[in-house]
């Protein structure tokens, strides 16, 4: 099975921000500690090591125990719980929302990556060990963007009226979507085995968190991943001092503003601003901020409201009632794991990147920081016709007008290019500059506007050729651009729209094999996989 590369900026689907940390532009420096290098761990495991307490990594091997006792877990990965409790193991992470049957795509693709590079890391550092771990996020409550999933070009949805934290959600109503994705995904084997998944994923488990763990350890139980649901009253413990400087001094917003006002003077796009305390409170159906007001602390939108000493009594009594947004929730998955590197999308970084001086401030070591990898997956029929049509895998990422453009002046039997003209023109024009300012320096202006009216005049001609040659090729022009629609839906990357059941019809129980034997994490490049 063939596969090829190209660097993320020529994609032009990623931004400048995220394209210049790949490319370590020098004016980044201060935004990270080190580069996701091979090299660079060493240092990384021992600044790590010696900074990760033994209690930690009892109370976590303890909370992973007891998550997965109703779990059936496979040996590597319940030996890599087992190793966490060891002061020569370390993790990786990536992290993700509660998505309806994984949602997109890339869910995958986090996951192989933090695998792979787990994997990678072992044979490079064999003295330690390395466990994948997968991040729910239990915690989030914008429920609108994880209850859907698309499958061929139909949004397929939950709705219900729940608020609050979505991993406590139970899964009623879910019945009803799985009769409709069992109408449409069709019959066959892959189709069948799908159908079980969701079905003892959702309708056999109580919570969407329950759920969500049941379908990513099925997944990628043979591959040691770990999966840690951290709204946990015993991790939440362990953080506590964090979040009681967060109230009392507003640490995340006095470190993170400064560099965040930073990275908008160089000129980069700020993905995430700072509010002045970063904690939600949570409660039955409710997770909203808490803000300080006249020297008390509310909730946002409720009547609870508390002095200074009542939140951190609150807070010592009952920390699982506190959840970090998304400024605080770096910081404490770095105090509740001995992680070496977070593997998270284009969005995912550039906030984290806002973070170094607020590590610092707390003294809980910065860590790596790595792009997972970008998969556009081809069929064995697509990869015949962009084949058939001729189109390099760089063309592909063009938008369509570009491409179909570039395409028929391509195969055209005629040149649909007016450069030469357009030469021409302006060297003639050229002798008319000079004998205007020999006669009437105000002829100058006349002679330059006739001119750019000529090349216009030739901008027009060649739209209009081009146009009509299109026409004449209407039938490439077709196969050309169902063929980017296929392959880009909605204009945009498959791995952003595409649910991986899709692609699990295609390939079946090779899906997950195929993207561990071609994803390498620090390559850095968008990896197009062709069936």
């Amino acid at each position: 099975m063939p596969s090829d590369c190209i660097p993320f900026r020529d994609t032009n689907y990623f931004s400048t921000f995220i394209c210049d940390y790949l490319e370590k532009k020098p004016e980044l420096n201060e935004f990270y500690h080190r580069f996701p290098e091979l090299d660079n761990f060493g240092a990384q495991i021992k600044e790590k090591g010696e900074s990760f307490s033994n209690e930690n990594r009892k109370v976590l091997v303890d909370v992973l125990q007891k998550q997965y006792k109703n779990t059936a877990v496979s040996d590597v990965t319940n030996d890599n719980i087992k190793l966490l409790a060891n002061e020569t193991t370390f993790t990786i992470t990536t992290g993700h929302q509660l998505n309806l049957f994984t949602g997109p795509l890339y869910f995958l693709y986090k996951i192989v990556s933090t695998i792979n590079l787990a994997t990678t890391l072992k044979e490079k550092y064999p003295e330690n060990d390395f466990v994948p771990i997968y991040w729910m996020a239990t915690e989030d409550h914008d429920f609108d963007e994880i209850n859907y999933f698309n499958l061929f070009g139909k949004k397929i949805q939950w709705n219900r009226d729940d608020g609050g934290a979505v991993g406590v959600f139970d899964t009623e109503g879910l019945d009803k979507v799985f009769d409709i994705f069992k109408t449409e995904i069709g019959t066959g084997r892959n189709a069948e085995r799908l159908k079980s998944l969701f079905e003892k994923a959702y309708l056999e488990h109580n919570t969407l968190s329950d759920a969500t763990r049941y379908l990513a350890n099925a997944l990628f139980e043979s591959y040691g991943l770990v999966i840690v649901d951290a709204n946990d009253q015993k991790l939440k413990r362990l953080f506590i001092p964090f979040m009681e400087k967060e109230l009392l001094e507003q640490t995340s917003y006095q470190n993170v503003q400064p560099k965040a006002n930073k990275l908008e003077k160089a000129g980069y796009k700020v993905q995430v601003n700072p509010r002045e305390i970063n904690l939600f409170y949570l409660a039955e159906g409710v997770r909203e901020r808490i803000i300080e007001q006249d020297g008390d602390y509310v909730v946002n939108e409720t009547n609870i409201r508390w002095s200074k000493n009542e939140i951190l009594k609150e807070l010592t009594e009952f920390p699982e009632r506190f959840s970090p947004n998304v400024m605080m929730r770096p910081l404490y998955q770095e105090v509740i794991l001995p992680n070496l590197c977070y593997i998270g999308g284009g969005g995912e970084l550039a906030y984290w990147l806002e973070l170094k001086d607020y590590f610092d401030a707390v003294a809980i070591p910065f860590p790596m920081l790595l792009l997972r990898n970008s998969v556009l997956m081809q069929t064995k029929k697509q990869t015949e016709k962009v084949n058939k049509l001729e189109v390099s895998d760089k063309d592909l990422f063009l938008k369509q007008h570009e491409l179909i453009n570039r395409k028929v002046r391509q195969i055209s039997n005629i040149d649909i290019n007016f450069d030469t003209q357009k030469k021409h023109l302006e060297e003639q024009f050229k002798e008319m500059y000079e004998l205007a300012e020999q006669t009437d320096v105000t002829f100058v202006n006349a002679v330059k506007a006739q001119e750019i009216k000529q090349l216009k005049g030739l901008d027009m001609l060649e739209k209009r050729l081009l146009k009509a040659q299109r026409r004449k090729l209407s039938d490439q022009v077709k196969r050309l651009a169902e063929i980017q629609n296929q392959l880009f839906p909605n204009q945009s990357l498959q791995e952003r729209n595409t649910n991986f059941s899709e692609m699990y019809l295609e390939y079946g129980e090779d899906l997950i094999p195929t993207l561990i034997t071609y994803l390498n994490p620090l390559k850095g490049e968008f990896v197009i996989i062709k069936e």
